[in-house]
């Protein structure tokens, strides 16, 4: 395939318009997502942009194992288990019942017969947490809240696109027996489960034995297509095995790695994250053109109408289901029995928390192009097109609205996170006491270290412990902060002598590097 220098402009093009839309985002405080499917939308009318088709499976399994497995990484176990009642009553019950209800108005109101019906059902059904989450941390929701929305997204990944495989095998193959498809959803779980957890096992031994950052994080992006792909060969659920795998992992991994893997790999995958859900909107901007030119023989006004009407279903249905069920008082408080009611402000920032995205938008893109009969996908393009607009619909306006939403609701913080950082200061600086009196007489400790190292520790406990005081006046950390000012100050001093050392080439750029990454893990040491 050649490539024009007008190829290569275009595509100088696209990227430097992809790092603008994040730069935007940062300087806004927007999350990423929002400014991305808004820039899908723009890169569909630019002219001369090529139209780019690429083979469905390969949408799919490249991008659907490290998203899956990133995501289950780091969701809390912990939360999982103390939140499984909401978390299930979201991830399934909300899932199936936003397949049938988007299904049912689909079919009779837009016309799709009812298995591509159901595929588009299965599609919207899962939300997506990177923007509602960004958005909560930010302004301090209650942990409890977010584990729930994260734990969400989470698992009603596996229910929907299970439900999508089904769905997508009935339209493909023209049959489809509920029996049967009951009887294999339960060997898809059980199935994608064990072979998740299998291999997850495995990389846990081969991790264990490596002690190399870029290979071990290597290992870790790998990871996803380790338990996806032989899932997939197995006839069982890649989504599931991907999940489970990420979950094993998160748990195991920081037994087995060293710090510095550890921060070279929480950098990688924020990177990998923001690349591959810009990789999908990028995707889907370069196809709408095709899309719209084999809908044309549709309204514009017609599209846009049957997209707003199945966004308004997805988002309706949530409320519905988060105000309605007799199971609300599980919701976020009720999992554990000594948490209080959740009160309606919490259930409608819930409610109102349920953005799709990147899942949804690869789900949508590995549609097959034919059937098994060699027949086209049955309104394959109008449902990559609706699937679109419920994203940008849910992503733009609940995304854009969340922040204005939260402050108006201000549900109170419970402050669980903050204490319970607190209590694990407090307890490791204890630990480290307790060693430096172990090691005291050791002839290579010397007296005024272990002073030195004693004050330190002293000052965090109990700084750490007025957190925990409420009649505390806020003088530890007073002093703290003027301390880290201080130490600042004068880190940043170092770090000017080394970067002036390098300008004058009297040091290489590795020992520059090397010495101002020391610097930069101390300065944010500071914190703690």
């Amino acid at each position: 395939m050649s490539f024009s220098s007008g190829d290569g402009l275009l595509l100088a093009g696209l990227l430097a318009a992809g790092l603008l839309l994040l730069s935007i985002a940062q300087f806004v405080r927007i999350p990423y997502p929002i400014l991305l499917v808004l820039g899908g939308l723009a890169l569909a009318f630019i002219p001369g942009v090529p139209h780019i088709q690429l083979r469905p499976e390969i949408v799919l399994v490249a991008v659907l194992p490290p998203l899956l497995y990133g995501s289950a990484y780091f969701t809390s176990l912990r939360e999982l288990r103390a939140n499984w009642r909401p978390i299930g009553a979201l991830a399934i019950g909300l899932v199936l019942m936003t397949m049938v209800t988007v299904a049912m108005v689909a079919h009779e109101v837009i016309g799709l017969d009812w298995p591509t019906s159901f595929v588009l059902g299965a599609i919207v059904s899962p939300t997506d947490p990177t923007a509602a989450t960004a958005i909560a941390h930010r302004l301090g929701l209650p942990r409890r809240l977010i584990a729930v929305i994260e734990g969400e997204s989470l698992v009603n990944d596996g229910t929907a696109l299970v439900a999508y495989r089904f769905a997508v095998a009935a339209v493909v193959t023209g049959s489809f027996s509920l029996g049967n498809a009951t009887m294999r959803f339960f060997v898809n779980v059980i199935g994608g489960i064990a072979i998740g957890l299998a291999v997850g096992y495995l990389i846990r031994m081969l991790r264990r034995r490596l002690d190399n950052p870029p290979v071990e994080i290597t290992v870790a992006l790998l990871s996803g297509y380790f338990a996806y792909l032989p899932a997939q060969a197995a006839g069982v659920s890649g989504v599931l095995a991907a999940v489970t795998v990420g979950v094993y992992m998160g748990w195991y991994t920081p037994e087995l790695t060293t710090p510095q893997t550890r921060l070279q790999g929480q950098a990688v995958w924020e990177i990998v994250f923001v690349l591959l859900n810009g990789l999908l909107f990028a995707l889907v901007g370069l196809q709408l053109p095709g899309i719209l030119d084999s809908l044309s023989g549709r309204s514009t006004a017609t599209l846009i109408g049957w997209a707003a009407l199945v966004c308004l279903v997805v988002i309706a249905v949530r409320f519905v289901w988060v105000f309605a069920l007799a199971c609300v008082s599980l919701f976020v408080g009720k999992a554990r029995s000594d948490d209080p009611a959740p009160s309606w402000r919490q259930k409608t920032i819930l409610a109102w928390s349920g953005m799709r995205g990147a899942v949804s938008l690869a789900a949508a893109l590995a549609l097959p192009l034919t059937t098994n009969a060699g027949a086209h996908f049955p309104d394959r393009e109008l449902v990559v097109f609706l699937t679109f607009g419920v994203i940008m619909g849910t992503l733009v306006v609940e995304g854009l609205s969340l922040p204005a939403v939260i402050r108006a609701l201000r549900p109170d913080d419970d402050g669980l996170e903050a204490r319970e950082e607190a209590k694990a200061r407090i307890h490791a600086a204890d630990a480290a006491i307790a060693r430096l009196d172990e090691l005291i007489d050791e002839e290579w400790v010397r007296e005024d270290t272990a002073e030195r190292m004693r004050g330190l520790y002293d000052f965090r406990r109990n700084r750490f412990n007025s957190r925990l005081d409420p009649d505390g006046d806020g003088s530890f950390d007073e002093r703290s902060a003027d301390y880290q000012r201080l130490r600042r100050e004068l880190l940043d001093a170092e770090r000017d002598a080394v970067v002036e050392l390098r300008r004058d080439g009297r040091i290489d750029d590795d020992v520059m590097r090397r010495v101002v990454r020391d610097l930069d893990l101390e300065d944010l040491r500071l914190d703690v």
